[in-house]
């Protein structure tokens, strides 16, 4: 471990062992970029069995069986138990052909087997856009962990994995359970991960944080309150690029930043859709009730899962909180933002449960320190900016983009902040480079694992952190149901009118609470 006097050393608070079970991490981040020191755990980078970190994965879905898939990698974790409303279906999209299939053989180094994760069957994500369906949910999540560690142990009958449909009866008897990990649908994010905390587990959540904005304000106030290690699934937070941008801004590079623009070629998932007027039957092996969760109670049907929940109101964010969480996370950073003062939105057609096909979104932050007032307008759905005079003509703008516009130049990055580059070209290769003063990450899921472990370093995308970057990403949604032009009052979560505020802090059905 580096030496605690280093100027890289942000964070000096040690934990012991079993100090990730109650102890206090402190909160404090330098622009929120945090470190972890890589550990050395076991010999020869194995983890000894009393060292282990016990997970729960909670939501096992797509994302959620790749998400196991990365974290059985971890040679100090050990997965004990998964959860899913669902059984086990042959719907979830793959990215890949057979993607499920090879992702498992390659974990288990094997050439044969596991055919039936992936299917022949077509999922149309969209009128254009088909992707081919595979088989998830908790039992077949749990026959992957089982077979992992009979694969390592050198036996067939590992049984060691329980599976479990509601996360509240995991919650309840899986007491050696120390960190859960979060692969739910939007709307379950914040009742999973509270119930989480408030037992003493450490959470790695997947984006977005919340579902709205008060549940990211109570989530962070709860992770304070509990000292638990906590991360949001937000990888280049800890990237080379995402380093550069700030040591590049931060050094002059184009001046006072004044604007920024982000766009996005999501959705990729149906939106701009009624409610069907007919129910269906549940699948079954799925608990419906269970699945909506704190959301209020409708008919199943298939228009809503198991992946085309990201478009509906109830469910998901759309395309700004599936895919902005990663993009204002740099900005946050690199411009060191807080809260925005105002908020508005134009879109496409708007629909009562669902949100629009295209939105542009319009944030304005105040000044901070040395820093200049800034606005921040975000685009979905196909939606480019006007192209920037400083490019050449024989460069087009990518159909995802972010730019960051100084008063001496601009910054032109890949939607997250991924290879930037200042435009034209010409003056890239003339800039001189600041040296490089900001600590580097081994990785988003390495900062929260070593933190689990007592690292000193809090995780960069803890919830403190990625609680502010929420609020204001979901602001821009409240915005875009209302029609409203808000202003943000970040204190007492208020943005002034009464259709807004039902949106900032909706109802849970009965029987769920925070």
């Amino acid at each position: 471990m580096a030496d605690q006097s280093s100027k890289n050393q942000l964070f000096h608070r040690p934990l012991s062992r079993r100090g990730f079970l109650g102890g206090t991490f402190s909160a404090a981040a330098f622009s929120g970029i945090a470190i972890i020191p890589r550990r050395v755990l076991g010999s020869e980078g194995v983890a000894a069995p009393n060292d282990k970190i016990n997970i729960a994965f909670i939501g096992t879905g797509s994302q959620g069986l790749r998400v196991l898939l990365d974290f059985l990698k971890e040679p100090e974790i050990q997965a004990v138990a998964v959860c899913d409303p669902n059984r086990s279906s042959a719907d979830y999209p793959q990215w890949g052909k057979t993607e499920f299939r090879d992702s498992v053989r390659e974990l288990l180094q094997t050439t044969s087997g596991w055919e039936w994760l992936s299917t022949d069957q077509e999922i149309r994500l969209t009128h254009s856009m088909t992707c081919t369906a595979g088989v998830a949910g908790r039992e077949p999540c749990q026959r992957i962990v089982n077979a992992y560690y009979g694969a390592q142990s050198g036996t067939n009958d590992y049984q060691g994995c329980t599976a479990y449909r509601d996360f509240r009866e995991l919650l309840e008897k899986e007491e050696g359970v120390d960190a859960v990990v979060v692969g739910t649908t939007d709307h379950l994010h914040a009742p999973v991960a509270v119930a989480a905390m408030k037992k003493g587990k450490h959470v790695f959540c997947q984006k977005p944080m919340t579902h709205s904005v008060y549940e990211a304000r109570k989530m962070a106030e709860i992770a304070r309150e509990t000292g638990v290690a906590t991360q949001v699934a937000v990888g280049n937070q800890a990237s080379e690029d995402t380093r550069l941008l700030c040591e590049w801004i931060w050094a002059g590079a184009i001046g006072p930043v004044r604007e920024v623009i982000n766009w996005s070629s999501r959705p990729f998932w149906p939106q701009a859709l009624d409610r069907p007027n007919e129910a269906q039957p549940v699948p079954e092996g799925l608990d419906w009730d269970l699945w909506l969760g704190p959301a209020p109670e409708r008919p199943f049907h298939s228009i809503y899962l198991p992946f085309v929940w990201r478009g509906w109101y109830d469910f998901g964010c759309g395309a700004l909180g599936d895919m902005g969480c990663y993009s204002f996370d740099t900005i946050f950073r690199a411009l060191k933002l807080e809260a925005p003062v105002s908020v508005e939105a134009s879109s496409t057609e708007k629909y009562d449960e669902t949100y629009p096909q295209a939105s542009i979104v319009y944030y304005q932050f105040p000044a901070r320190g040395n820093m200049p007032p800034v606005k921040l307008t975000w685009y979905d759905g196909g939606l480019k900016p006007p192209r920037p005079a400083e490019l050449e003509d024989d460069r087009s703008l990518d159909k995802e983009g972010l730019m960051f516009v100084g008063d001496e130049g601009t910054i032109l990055c890949d939607f997250t902040g991924g290879n930037p580059r200042l435009i034209p070209e010409a003056k890239m290769k003339a800039f001189q480079q600041p040296p490089k003063t900001l600590p580097r990450s081994e990785g988003n899921m390495r900062e929260w694992l070593d933190a689990c472990k007592g690292g000193k370093t809090v995780p960069g995308a803890n919830f403190e952190f990625s609680g502010k970057v929420t609020e204001t990403l979901l602001l821009g949604n409240v915005a875009l149901r209302t029609g409203e032009r808000l202003i943000w009052n970040r204190e007492n979560l208020s943005a002034g009118t009464e259709e807004a505020q039902k949106i900032i802090r909706q109802e849970y059905r009965e029987g769920w609470l925070l």
